[in-house]
């Protein structure tokens, strides 16, 4: 079957609305999960149906799915819990972002990271810690460190930017998830030294959400999976309320997103998307 290059921004959702929630793997075990049979990873899933005749290629489906996804400006209220085994920590924040290259976070509780504040400007990311009155730019080894402890990484949102360039694409066919007809689809790195070589992801038929994605390292290892769901309509837009990842590597983890007072079109104050407003006091 013929591969069509990935001319999509998967990360325009997962990364610039949830930057400040970006963490990533801490030490721990290195095994992770084959990848499982059809139909058998999740309870939710059907058995895939091979493509049919009128089945749209991977560049429709996603180029459709990039327009779903798209938006000049929208800010949100976002609530993450992060579970490990027995422990529970929950954070809010408001996050703004402008397209696909620019996002800024600040944290709101618990009380003792109100304040910290996230910037992301085209490929320059920093941080702003107010107990140490200081400003940190993420970069290199530091994109694979954690913060807040969750499954996300600075690097899954980092790679925005060049995802179209990455990645190429094909339709394996349909599956259900949820309840809902998605399109299953296989995205494979041009280049292996890419964090996830192979990606699957499920394409709402109707709404063209992705309500799934699973990424793989090189070896086929299953490394992480994300799952969209409470898809609503907002402003005319089909919108997931509530994302879940989960992390092989992290045996007993998972994050769950929950967004809220969700507005799209937004008119920024002047100083939002600046070192001002990072640094401001």
């Amino acid at each position: 079957m013929k591969r069509l290059r990935f001319g999509c921004d998967l990360s325009r959702l997962l990364g610039v609305l949830l930057l400040g929630l970006m963490v990533s793997l801490p030490a721990g075990p290195t095994w992770a999960s084959e990848e499982p049979a059809a139909g058998e990873d999740d309870e939710t899933s059907s058995p895939t149906e091979a493509p049919a005749d009128d089945t749209p290629d991977a560049e429709t489906i996603l180029d459709r799915m990039d327009r779903a996804l798209q938006f000049d400006t929208r800010t949100a209220r976002v609530t993450m819990e992060v579970v490990e085994g027995r422990r529970t920590r929950r954070y809010e924040m408001m996050t703004y972002g402008r397209g696909v290259t620019d996002a800024a976070v600040e944290y709101e509780a618990p009380a003792r990271e109100r304040g910290t504040r996230m910037l992301k400007l085209g490929d320059n990311l920093w941080i702003y810690l107010p107990r140490a009155e200081r400003v940190q730019r993420i970069s290199g080894h530091m994109l694979r460190q954690g913060m807040m402890g969750s499954d996300i990484s600075y690097e899954d949102m980092m790679q925005a930017a060049e995802f179209r360039r990455q990645y190429e694409a094909r339709v394996l066919g349909a599956e259900e998830v949820d309840g809902r007809k998605c399109w299953k689809i296989e995205a494979t790195a041009r280049d292996r030294k890419v964090t996830y070589p192979r990606r699957l992801i499920w394409v709402d038929q109707e709404n063209y959400v992705p309500l799934r994605q699973k990424l793989f390292a090189l070896s086929g290892m299953q490394l992480k999976t994300w799952a969209m769901s409470d898809v609503r309509e907002v402003d005319g837009r089909s919108t997931p309320h509530r994302m879940k990842l989960t992390d092989a590597l992290r045996e007993g983890s998972k994050t769950t997103l929950t967004l809220s007072e969700i507005r799209y079109g937004v008119t920024f104050r002047d100083e939002v998307f600046t070192m001002r407003w990072l640094e401001r006091r």
